[in-house]
């Protein structure tokens, strides 16, 4: 990629190209061809202020080009490379949500038949049926133990009693029940 940095009526300072620099270097984050960029700030006597011109050539594509005005170089920069990116943006998303398919990748596509009544039987559920432990009757002191060792917060269970209780760790490290 091509970068030319241009003054018309203003002297350009390091800090100036530097920001400038900085600022075009986040144009190529979308991947696109760019084959130059051109910035030419400019003042005027008759319109105060600073204004800034960036002129964006991606390969196969019409000429970006992004002008804006302001009393602040700096904040003219920023604004105009805000513009581009939004720019660049639009014409990487068009460029890549409406990709044509060839017609060969078609044809192998539809080449390679698919044995609907296989994928049917591989898509079919096994049912395994289990005894769910929440439903077994157990002693708070069992499940006591089991959250000791685990990483849960809390437990579900029904007591001795068939009552449904909750044992949960407190954040004072002791442990409560519901």
């Amino acid at each position: 990629m091509n970068i030319s940095l241009v003054g018309r009526h203003i002297e350009l300072s390091d800090t100036i190209k530097e920001h400038l620099m900085h600022s075009i270097d986040t144009l190529t984050k979308y991947h696109l061809d760019l084959i130059s960029v051109s910035a030419i700030a400019s003042t005027n006597e008759r319109k105060k202020g600073v204004s800034i011109e960036f002129t964006i050539n991606v390969a196969g594509k019409n000429t970006v080009v992004i002008t804006q005005r302001d009393n602040d170089l700096y904040a003219a920069i920023d604004i105009a490379i805000e513009r581009a990116q939004k720019a660049l943006r639009r014409l990487h998303d068009r460029l890549s949500d409406h990709k044509n398919e060839g017609m060969n990748e078609a044809k192998n596509a539809a080449a390679h038949t698919v044995d609907l009544h296989a994928v049917g039987e591989a898509m079919e559920d096994e049912i395994i049926p289990m005894e769910l432990e929440l439903y077994k009757p157990q002693e708070v002191g069992e499940i006591l133990d089991k959250l000791k060792e685990s990483n849960k917060q809390f437990d579900v269970f029904y007591d001795i009693e068939g009552k449904m209780r909750v044992l949960f760790k407190r954040n004072d490290g002791k442990f409560g029940l519901y």
